[in-house]
């Protein structure tokens, strides 16, 4: 088991489902913001933002997955909309060498 892990273990058995439920849509949110002030604005301090909220949300996201036993099937989906991801690159390669 990681050390990520093991302290989101701790902490979903600390302060319960529910409240991390709500930490993890208050992350997404953060993250979302963040994302939209570096569309509007590139610079290092909103840069370091999107990373600083990234980070938390890999958190929340481990979380998650320990919350709803579903750390499995984000692996196997991870895998499938990855080769999809790549199948999508590769036509879309060959469609702009084919012009």
């Amino acid at each position: 088991m990681s050390v990520l892990t093991k302290i989101c273990q701790e902490a979903v058995m600390h302060w319960g489902k529910d409240l991390q439920l709500n930490m993890a849509i208050e992350k997404a949110n953060e993250l979302i913001k963040a994302i939209c002030k570096v569309k509007h604005n590139v610079n290092s301090h909103t840069v370091l933002n999107v990373a600083v909220e990234i980070a938390d949300m890999e958190i929340m996201l481990e979380q998650l997955k320990i919350i709803l036993y579903c750390r499995g099937a984000v692996e196997v989906w991870k895998e499938y909309k990855l080769k999809r991801l790549f199948q999508k690159l590769e036509e879309a390669v060959g469609s702009c060498q084919n012009h």
